[in-house]
């Protein structure tokens, strides 16, 4: 007698003489239960009801099936799951998961489900200034800029001593017509050049700018809004400014002397400059070919540019021997010599913003940042932010949760995959919503001891 098949059902190769079957029937499963988390996360930060409320929504109530703190909540979670495209959310708006994370098992109209899909969602990136007939929802853009300083803020029981800011500009290729589009020399492409600005790992700024500017161009006004901001909750606070040659600009550095904000930027090495190191050059050379490794000495003193300084400034020289051929360096800082010496404000202090960069790849390669594919330069600002906003998100995760497991270093990719990526079959009662995860996950320690924490934090 033949077998009888199932349209619905799937036969593999047996195993040690099991039939092995496969079929979409196991009932409501999710593959992102560790967004629970990010839930927890929010409840402490309450990132999403204080996003949220940067938005005026002028909306009917009769008609309104998804608040604006549902939407906010979805694109933010969204991004951090992963899912950077508006399409995701017409198969993520039937996840149990998001529907746990906006309080609402099901949607009050037949023809809805508990979140919102694509459509709702991309009005949201399309908000103006003002409430227009087609444009219900209105966004704040200097409420949701305010919004990353409080949350920085906030992450810190007692002010401290000292915070670094560092400053970079990066490149966010474009690959169609959108507004505000330039080709830029340096990147070889077409692209916008977003402003970042960071204190460690916390996120403060992130600024779309097209690329037809200096990658310094508007620093001076974010850092009077941020500044400001700071001050009037730690008046007493120190800061200083760190960045690469392209923020050593005059403007900026006597807007930081007038404003007792101390800086250290990269300077450009020219042959005035390279002279000043000649002799320390000549001893590196002499000490590596000498060794087989590389050498360096440091020089420091006061030079002024030609014409563009109003002043002179204290320089320091990096005259380094390596693989053959000179390395020169050159800083400029506001810090006095008394402070710290040539070395250790090079190698410490400014080095150290190579870790930025690392910052600036979490937020682009694994959050999607530079997902700014709209037509405008307004709707893209915002997916820079929302994506900003799902790293802070992470970050919170990683800081309040992770801080005693092996993920308290991790990147936001790391983290996702391994917490969040948890399949798991979930169960619905009258009195309860179980979300039975795989048995198999080796991070439940992990994700035990971030559950525990996030709950104390909230408590």
């Amino acid at each position: 007698m033949p077998t009888e098949c199932s349209p619905t059902l799937f036969n593999f190769a047996p195993v040690e003489g099991r039939t092995v079957v496969a079929s979409f029937d196991g009932g409501a499963i999710t593959s992102d239960a560790g967004a629970l988390l990010l839930g927890a996360t929010d409840k402490v930060l309450g990132l999403t009801r204080r996003l949220a409320a940067c938005f005026k929504d002028s909306r009917n109530p009769a008609f309104v099936e998804h608040a604006v703190e549902t939407l906010v909540m979805q694109r933010v979670v969204g991004i951090a799951l992963g899912y950077e495209d508006l399409n995701d959310h017409d198969q993520l708006r039937l996840d149990p998961v998001m529907a746990t994370l906006a309080g609402k098992l099901a949607a009050s109209r037949a023809d809805c489900a508990p979140v919102a899909g694509k459509s709702t969602l991309n009005r949201l990136e399309l908000s103006r200034d003002e409430p227009t007939r087609y444009n219900k929802i209105a966004a704040d853009t200097a409420a949701i800029e305010a919004l990353f300083v409080d949350l920085f803020l906030d992450a810190h029981s007692k002010p401290p001593a000292q915070i670094t800011l560092d400053l970079d500009a990066t490149d966010d290729p474009l690959h169609g017509h959108q507004e505000g589009r330039f080709f830029h020399g340096y990147y070889d492409c077409y692209c916008y050049l977003p402003l970042y600005i960071f204190c460690g790992r916390h996120l403060l700024a992130a600024k779309l700018r097209r690329s037809n500017i200096d990658a310094s161009a508007g620093t001076v006004g974010e850092l009077i809004r941020l500044i400001g901001r700071i001050r009037a909750r730690w008046p007493r606070v120190r800061i200083l400014l760190r960045g690469d040659s392209g923020f050593c600009r005059e403007d900026l550095m006597v807007w930081a002397e007038a404003n007792r904000v101390d800086y250290v930027f990269g300077l450009a090495r020219n042959e005035r400059l390279s002279a000043e190191i000649e002799a320390e050059m000549n001893q590196a050379q002499a000490l590596a070919e000498a060794s087989g490794r590389s050498a360096r000495r440091f020089r420091d003193f006061r030079w002024a540019t030609l014409k563009s300084w109003s002043r002179t400034r204290r320089v320091i020289g990096k005259a380094e021997w390596t693989q053959g051929e000179a390395n020169p360096r050159f800083i400029v800082t506001s810090l006095p010599r008394r402070m710290i010496d040539a070395r250790r404000l090079y190698e410490d202090i400014y080095c150290a913003r190579g870790e930025m960069e690392n910052r600036i790849k979490e937020c682009q390669m694994d959050l999607f940042a530079d997902r700014t594919s709209a037509a405008t330069m307004r709707a893209n600002q915002l997916r820079l932010w929302f994506a900003s906003f799902a790293y802070v998100l992470l970050c919170a995760l990683r800081r309040i949760g992770l801080v005693h497991t092996q993920f308290a270093n991790a990147t936001c990719g790391t983290i996702r995959l391994r917490l969040l990526k948890i399949g798991a079959l979930v169960r619905v009662s009258v009195r309860r919503m179980v979300f039975a995860m795989a048995s198999a996950c080796p991070w439940q320690h992990e994700f035990a001891l971030a559950h525990a924490l996030l709950r104390r934090a909230a408590a």
